[in-house]
C-alpha cells in the first residue's frame, strides 16, 4: 500500500478521537488584504509505479504520460516545481543496489528525468520517506543520521536537486536523529535565501494542520522554520486524508498560522511565508476539478486565502507561499492518476495562468 491509502487510514482513525478543526477566524469587516503573488506551485510525482520509481524511463515515453506538467497548452509549464517521490531513507543510508534501486536511489530518478524538467525552468526535488517508509526513517535515524544527511547531500549534488524530508512518524519521532540529519546536510549545502543553488533547498512535510505529526511539527516550527534564523526553506502542509473543500483546507492551514498554545508544550505559530498548502489532483476513479476544471477547483476557491492570510504571531508578510499537488502520474494502485486522457492542463495548468505563477521559481519571501 502506498502513501495515499495508508495516510487516509491513519488520519481517519485520528479523526475519530480528535475534535474537528475550527473554521479560520473571520477577517475584520471592511478589511482589505493585499494579495501576495504565488511563488510555489508544484506537484509531487509518483512515477508510473505508485511512488516507487523502480524502473529507468525512456524520456519520450515519460513525456507521453507527463507532458501536461511542462506544457499547460501554450508551451509554458503547468508547475514550477516537481518533487520526485519517494526515496527510501534506509536504502539511501546503506546505498542499496537491487532490482529497483542503485546506490540507494530509485533507478527511475535519473539525470535525464531531472533534466526533462529543469531544461524547461521547473525546479526538481527528491522526497525522502513517505508513509510507506516511516519505519525505515526510524531505522536510518537510529543507525547513522549524520551519514544519512551526508548521503542525501551527495545525491542532491549529483543530480542538481533539492531534498524534501517526509518523515511521517506520528508517535515518538526521532527528533535528535533528524536534527543530526539536517545538520549534516546543511554542512554541505548551507541555507541559501536566494534559491540560486537547487541543492541548498531543504524542506519538510508536516500534516495538513497541527493535530497530526504534532512532535515533528512543534520542533520544525520552533527551531527550523523561523524567519530570523531559518534552517529549512519551508514546510508543506500535506494533503488531508481525502480530497476536501477549500474551507476545510483553510481551517487546517490556519492551525499552522495560529499554533496550538493549549498544547503542552505548545506548538508555536508558523509564518505564512514558511509553508505551502497541499491539494489533491489525483484520487479515486474520476478526474478531480483540481486537475481538469480550474473554475470549480479547490486552488481557485482557496487562492484568496492563500494569497492574503495574515500572520498571527510569526512572520510579517501576508500570504502562504503557494500550493502543492498530490500527485502526478500514478500515485496509487487504485484510481486514474493524471495520465492521458485525464491530464491536468485545464485545472492545474489553468491555475498557473490565472495565478500568474512564475516559471522558473523566484527567490522566496523570507519574512
Amino acid at each position: 500500500m502506498r502513501r495515499s491509502v495508508l495516510l487516509a487510514a491513519t488520519l481517519l482513525a485520528l479523526a475519530a478521537t480528535t475534535p474537528a478543526a475550527a473554521a479560520p477566524p473571520p477577517r475584520p469587516a471592511g478589511a482589505t488584504l493585499a494579495a501576495t503573488p504565488i511563488q510555489i506551485y508544484g506537484a509531487w510525482h509518483c512515477g508510473n509505479d505508485y511512488c516507487t520509481w523502480g524502473t529507468v524511463r525512456d524520456v519520450a515515453e515519460f513525456d507521453s504520460q507527463n507532458h501536461w506538467l511542462v506544457d499547460r497548452g501554450d508551451g509554458r509549464p503547468s508547475v514550477n516545481l516537481v518533487v520526485l517521490s519517494f526515496v527510501n531513507p534506509l536504502a539511501l543510508l546503506r546505498q542499496t543496489t537491487d532490482a529497483a534501486t542503485l546506490d540507494g536511489v530509485p533507478k527511475g530518478m535519473t539525470p535525464e528525468i531531472v533534466n526533462y524538467f529543469t531544461a524547461r525552468g521547473v525546479r526538481v526535488m527528491l522526497s525522502i520517506g513517505g508513509i510507506t517508509y516511516t519505519d525505515d526513517w526510524d531505522a536510518a535515524l537510529a543507525e547513522n543520521p549524520t551519514l544519512l544527511g551526508q548521503r542525501a547531500a551527495a545525491i542532491a549534488t549529483q543530480l542538481g536537486v533539492g531534498i524534501e524530508i517526509d518523515y511521517e512518524q506520528n508517535s515518538g519521532p526521532n527528533l535528535t536523529g533528524l536534527q543530526s540529519f539536517i545538520g549534516a546536510y546543511r554542512a554541505v549545502h548551507p541555507y541559501d535565501a536566494t534559491g540560486a543553488r537547487p541543492q541548498a533547498r531543504l524542506t519538510i512535510d508536516v500534516a495538513a494542520g497541527d493535530r497530526w505529526l504534532i512532535d515533528l511539527n512543534r520542533k520544525a516550527t520552533a527551531d527550523w522554520l523561523r524567519t530570523d534564523t531559518p534552517v529549512l526553506d519551508y514546510a508543506n502542509a500535506m494533503v488531508a486524508a481525502r480530497p476536501v473543500s477549500a474551507s476545510t483546507s483553510e481551517a487546517s492551514w490556519q492551525e499552522h498560522l495560529d499554533g496550538k498554545p493549549q498544547y503542552s508544550p505548545p506548538v508555536p505559530p508558523l509564518a505564512p511565508a514558511k509553508f505551502t498548502g497541499g491539494v489533491y489532483i489525483a484520487y479515486g476513479g474520476k478526474p478531480l476539478p483540481e486537475c481538469v476544471d480550474y473554475a470549480t477547483s479547490v486552488q481557485r476557491a482557496a487562492a484568496p486565502y492563500v494569497q492574503s492570510v495574515a500572520p498571527n504571531g510569526a512572520g510579517v508578510t501576508p500570504g502562504m507561499l503557494g500550493f502543492m499537488f498530490w500527485a502526478a502520474e500514478r500515485p496509487s494502485t487504485r484510481g486514474i492518476g493524471t495520465v492521458p486522457p485525464n491530464t491536468c492542463e485545464s485545472g492545474t495548468g489553468a491555475g498557473a495562468t490565472a495565478l500568474s505563477v512564475p516559471v522558473p521559481m523566484p527567490a522566496l519571501r523570507q519574512s
